[in-house]
């Protein structure tokens, strides 16, 4: 993804840490098929190779995981906090009129080969890692077991596991850095007062600068 240099994250658990707050990512591959894109529920496993491995699961009736078979390297999008920035935010724009719109925005992109997994002991792990971590916090938390086990046999049937070993990790953290102190400041006021809740996210983002 093209990255100005003010707007690069290199931080790693500040990258896994965004990567475990996304609830859907976007998984994107080109092959036989052409071009493909999956919004999908993912794990992160940040002590497993250099830059970490992502674990999730496919339909099977889904032709991307065909594709991913054959070795092609997959892009995994984890979008993030994001809001319209006005001109009108900025104090400097009473000196110097010369400004325009922009968009500040979090987002991490991750790179790398997929493994497919069809054993059903793997899946069966990766389903209930991802039951128990969106289930955690409910006052009575379900779980794959309650189900009974020939119905989830049958369900982990018709999907396949995908393992993505991650090769590049990519992190854009837009949080106007390129502007001077005080328009930074302009536009942390103007996003904390804004109605909208997206807005008001990424003021909280800009406050950690």
């Amino acid at each position: 993804m093209y990255n100005s240099k003010p707007h690069q994250e290199h931080d790693l658990d500040r990258l896994h840490q965004h990567m475990a707050d996304t609830r859907l990512a976007v998984l994107i591959s080109h092959g036989e098929h052409g071009l493909l894109a999956t919004h999908l529920p993912v794990l992160i496993d940040p002590e497993q190779g250099e830059f970490g491995t992502v674990y999730a699961h496919l339909a099977r009736a889904n032709a991307q995981w065909k594709d991913l078979a054959q070795g092609t390297e997959a892009l995994l999008v984890f979008p993030g906090a994001d809001a319209y920035v006005s001109p009108s935010y900025y104090p400097s724009k009473a000196e110097n009129p010369k400004v325009v719109p922009t968009w500040n925005y979090l987002a991490v992109h991750a790179y790398g080969p997929v493994e497919v997994i069809h054993e059903a002991a793997p899946l069966l792990q990766i389903v209930s890692r991802l039951t128990d971590r969106h289930e955690q916090g409910r006052s009575e938390p379900w779980k794959v077991s309650d189900a009974p086990s020939d119905y989830i046999d049958g369900m982990l049937r018709a999907i396949v596991g995908i393992r993505l070993p991650i090769a590049r990790l990519q992190g854009a953290r837009k949080l106007s850095q390129n502007r001077s102190a005080e328009d930074i400041a302009g536009v942390r006021e103007g996003l904390s007062g804004s109605a909208d809740y997206p807005d008001n996210q990424l003021a909280a983002h800009m406050r950690q600068l």
